[in-house]
């Protein structure tokens, strides 16, 4: 009998470690635990709809779901069906890959106002996930400012800027793409603190910009300096160069006066007040320097009416209990992954929210090795102890078969030419399984 291994999680971390785990382990049992009922965490939920190329990795984390070794637990929640020290008690290892869903706050006067939302809340709001489906961010204005320049910003707005027609054939979700649509956005801000050297959007994500149907890139020509500076790879200095250049390219094409849209790539200012009584009217910055790489501010300040402010700031973890957690980076504490004898941690709970999809496969790869290393099989009850002790509790799991189906009947849903039309809410998925589909198997 090999190590059985409880993995809390099913995103991108979740499904490389337990590859390798398969790989490295093949006699091993591995067990994922999913409070929603759907797998696949941050593909299916934080990738932009109309990029669902990236979606693509989704099959293979399909097929190591489906190994013999593994089997899904969807719509289990650990604090709620049972407690970390409980599932730790029926496993040789426990794995956290929980990722990081949660927005860092703006961090200025008023960011709590309405309309102050944070970019994983507004993200999910669009990509259907059930915690944020009644979202119901503010629309009507003419003006959006996001706070951020990475490539988050950046995909919240392409998806305000494209017309219906360029999103038809994607799964943006009903609710959003109707309230999107009929917005009387005509400008749309993205501001970063720093300059565009800094700017964290990759070149891919810059050029789409310049394609949009009905919307024009605004570049103020006198922010661009004339080449890349600064110690940098020689990779990284590549792509700035890249990025410089597809700036210069925004803003010396004369607008097109027949789009009604407009994306303000604006540098070198930082928030510093949310203007407005209880709802967002407006928001100030100061413009700022760079020195030594920090933005240091100038004095000089200026303001934007607005109904809508999206921090796109970055993301931390919400806390594990029963982990020793660390609140200012928003991590459960971890020497390279092992957090206590027995319990693990991958990807953005691990080392903080940062890398693309598949940076999370080296930490899914160390985690096995450490496992494989650190443990050996014992008595521990796991798979079996688990399903025991979930029906004891009346809980309802749902096993991938479960998934197959509500994803099958997503794709039947879908708007032709569409991928898939997402079911946003718990209950719907459970409503397509019906009453009997309960069992994790």
């Amino acid at each position: 009998m090999g190590l059985s291994i409880a993995v809390v999680g099913s995103g991108p971390a979740a499904f490389y470690t337990a590859a390798a785990l398969i790989e490295k382990a093949p006699d091993c049992t591995i067990d994922m635990i999913e409070r929603l009922p759907t797998p696949f965490g941050l593909i299916r939920y934080g990738v932009a709809p109309d990029h669902e190329h990236t979606k693509n990795v989704m099959k293979a984390y399909g097929r190591t779901a489906q190994a013999p070794q593994v089997r899904f637990f969807g719509n289990v929640e650990i604090g709620r069906e049972l407690s970390l020290s409980e599932l730790r008690g029926l496993y040789d290892a426990v794995v956290l890959a929980v990722g990081a869903a949660r927005d860092r706050p703006l961090g200025v006067p008023g960011d709590d106002k309405e309309g102050v939302i944070g970019s994983a809340s507004f993200v999910g709001w669009y990509n259907g996930h059930p915690d944020f489906v009644d979202l119901a961010p503010n629309l009507e204005t003419k003006n959006v400012v996001i706070v951020g320049q990475g490539n988050v910003a950046i995909d919240i707005a392409r998806v305000l800027a494209k017309t219906p027609e360029e999103m038809a054939r994607f799964d943006l979700v009903d609710h959003a793409a109707q309230k999107i649509q009929s917005a009387p956005i005509e400008d749309i801000y993205m501001i970063g603190r720093r300059g565009p050297i800094e700017a964290k959007f990759t070149n891919v994500e810059l050029r789409e910009m310049g394609h949009l149907v009905n919307c024009n890139p605004v570049v103020d020509a006198s922010q661009l300096p004339a080449t890349a500076e600064g110690e940098m790879s020689d990779r990284d200095r590549r792509m700035k160069e890249k990025n410089l250049a597809t700036l210069k390219g925004f803003a010396d094409a004369p607008a097109d006066s027949a789009k009604k849209k407009r994306i303000h790539f604006s540098f070198y200012a930082a928030p510093v007040a949310v203007l407005g009584g209880s709802k967002v009217e407006g928001i100030r910055f100061e413009r700022t320097a760079v020195k030594d790489g920090r933005a240091v501010g100038t004095g000089q300040f200026f303001e934007i009416p607005c109904r809508l402010v999206i921090a796109a700031i970055g993301y931390c973890s919400a806390k594990v209990p029963e982990t020793p957690f660390d609140d200012r980076e928003g991590i459960v504490k971890n020497a390279d992954g092992r957090v206590e004898p027995g319990l693990y941690a991958v990807g953005w709970i691990k080392r903080g929210p940062s890398g693309v999809i598949g940076t999370n496969k080296p930490d899914g790869e160390a985690c096995a090795t450490q496992i494989t290393t650190d443990l050996t099989p014992s008595a521990k009850a796991g798979r079996n102890g688990l399903e025991n002790l979930l029906r004891a509790r009346k809980a309802r799991p749902l096993s991938f078969a479960d998934w197959q189906v509500i994803e099958k009947a997503e794709i039947a849903n879908a708007r032709p030419g569409a991928p898939r039309r997402k079911f946003p809410r718990v209950a719907e998925m459970l409503a397509v399984l019906g009453a009997g589909a309960v069992a994790a198997s």
